[in-house]
């Protein structure tokens, strides 16, 4: 867990003055009482109503909220042209998810913020660059990646030869027009880019494990994110 995330459950277990010990928060949070003990001290640094001592125990005087989720107006303008972008250019259940991620912050914040989203003044069109199939297969590969799970591809190269291959999906590139899996082939043994309008087919080929040296971040370090789009 995130420490930020610990801090906001502590507030969360300690609201409408329950006394919890340390030890019970520690528990809870999974962590030593020493974690709960510095970060209860944070807490109160920064502003927090939290009674009690070591010991004996934690409250948090009643009235006190968590003060609403705050942007600044460059950063409400950042995530709604990236929302937007992601809508024009991305798979579908990415487009679906920034929608909705945009209407969450939107319905919290203060406001004198509320309507800047409406004014944001970029905006992203595809111009058709994008099929169905293309988002379907971009969905399909993020889940892929985000579960660990080997994939078999149907590809065509740059010739329209065709391969089959199969590979562990690290992630997924966009590059103003072409969107490219980066992945560790167990062909050729290295890592590779593969063009997702050059993908005919995909199944599932089992998880894979975690491996450093065929992570993503070995391939950013290594030669193979040096030589571009394919």
């Amino acid at each position: 867990m995130r420490r930020a995330d610990r801090l906001f459950q502590i507030v969360q277990y300690l609201r409408g003055g329950r006394l919890l010990t340390a030890r019970r928060l520690a528990e809870r949070l999974e962590v030593s009482e020493r974690t709960i003990y510095r970060d209860v001290a944070d807490l109160i640094g920064s502003g927090v109503p939290i009674d009690g001592e070591a010991g004996v125990g934690y409250l948090m005087r009643e009235g006190y909220d968590l003060p609403p989720l705050m942007f600044t107006r460059a950063e409400i303008a950042a995530l709604v042209a990236g929302a937007r972008m992601i809508r024009s250019f991305g798979g579908a259940e990415m487009a679906l998810a920034a929608e909705e991620a945009l209407a969450k912050i939107g319905a919290v914040l203060p406001a004198a913020l509320r309507e800047s989203p409406a004014t944001v003044a970029i905006h992203a069109h595809d111009a058709g660059a994008l099929s169905e199939a293309d988002r379907a297969m971009i969905d399909r590969l993020d889940r892929a990646t985000a579960d660990r799970q080997r994939l078999r591809l149907a590809y065509r190269d740059a010739g329209g030869h065709p391969s089959e291959r199969t590979v562990q999906p690290l992630g997924l590139w966009f590059w103003g027009k072409v969107w490219t899996l980066i992945a560790w082939c167990e062909l050729r043994q290295d890592f590779r880019m593969f063009r997702i309008d050059r993908i005919a087919g995909v199944a599932e080929a089992g998880p894979f494990r975690p491996d450093r040296a065929r992570s993503l971040r070995a391939f950013l370090e290594g030669d193979a994110c040096r030589r571009g789009a394919p």
